[in-house]
């Protein structure tokens, strides 16, 4: 194998890139930086199928340092300006101490900052951020239509595209345009994992029902008991449905496989039009693809 000074294992749900990059970070000394908008909560392991799902939260697993997992709580708004810079300070400290950093997840503009640096938008005040959170509890309609050209249709990226909008008067769009700042640099090893959508399918099909049985009810539970937005995750506002009376038990499993099924399309998509792989593996990663690159 030869070893690169960094890697960015990107793939679609249930494509089996967190196993693969917890066997490559063995292999090379690595350290995994999670590279995923919902496992940096804390408290929704089970439902983010977070590498954390039924383990204690720790700075490791098996030996392999694991950063940004876990992080945050429910409560709280993280921006990608705001995760860039906390993984380049992962990516700095794990090269100062002799690991190679291993980006893993599958949160397109996550990893569209990593490769190719974000816009240097200015800071968002505390005042306008409260605002946008409140446009978007009142009326995510109307905040939607406020921001209409980014494209945002989840409730976290809607209130970022409004509070940059309240606070700047530009479309958050315009700002994308500007000179970026921020990228990784040289660029890291990018391997792509990306198996057929029927075997993803399959594999979201059989794993759902196993999250539910892990603790995903107990974390929507919880949700529900603090009034905390459900929608961090897919699957979050199906189990909460399900815990206030909404819908049944089997619907709920039936939505979240549903919706799930149709994030990996969506992120097989934008892996397809959005990202220069360096290394393309079309199924699920066996032990004999460490040797392919």
């Amino acid at each position: 194998m030869n070893i690169k000074n960094a890697y960015i294992i990107a793939g679609p749900t249930a494509s089996g890139k967190s196993d693969f990059a917890h066997k490559l970070a063995r292999a090379v000394h690595g350290a995994i930086i999670n590279c995923d908008s919902v496992q940096i909560y804390r408290g929704i392991e089970n439902i983010s199928a977070s590498p954390f799902a039924g383990r204690e939260i720790s700075d490791e697993i098996d030996g392999v340092p694991y950063r940004l997992f876990s992080i945050l709580p429910l409560s709280e708004q993280i921006s990608v300006a705001d995760y860039i810079g906390l993984a380049r300070r992962e990516y700095d400290a794990a090269r100062a101490n002799g690991f190679v950093p291993i980006f893993v997840g599958g949160t397109g503009y996550y990893i569209n900052g990593l490769v190719n640096g974000i816009a240097e938008i200015p800071e968002i005040s505390p005042a306008n951020r409260a605002r946008a959170r409140e446009m978007v509890a009142h009326d995510l309609n109307a905040a939607r239509a406020m921001v209409a050209e980014t494209g945002a249709s989840d409730s976290q990226r809607v209130a970022r595209a409004v509070e940059v909008f309240l606070q700047t008067g530009r479309q958050i769009t315009e700002w994308w345009n500007e000179p970026r700042v921020g990228a990784i640099t040289p660029t890291p090893y990018k391997i792509l994992i990306n198996p057929p959508l029927n075997i993803l399918h399959e594999r979201i099909a059989t794993r759902i029902p196993e999250m539910l049985l892990g603790g995903a009810l107990c974390e929507a539970e919880y949700i529900t008991k603090n009034n905390l937005d459900p929608n961090r995750a897919i699957g979050a506002v199906q189990l909460c449905d399900y815990i206030t009376g909404k819908i049944t038990r089997d619907a709920a499993i039936e939505n979240w496989i549903i919706k799930t099924n149709q994030y990996a399309k969506r992120q097989r998509t934008w892996f397809k039009t959005q990202f220069a792989p360096d290394t393309i593996i079309n199924h699920i990663p066996v032990d004999e693809d460490l040797l392919s690159f």
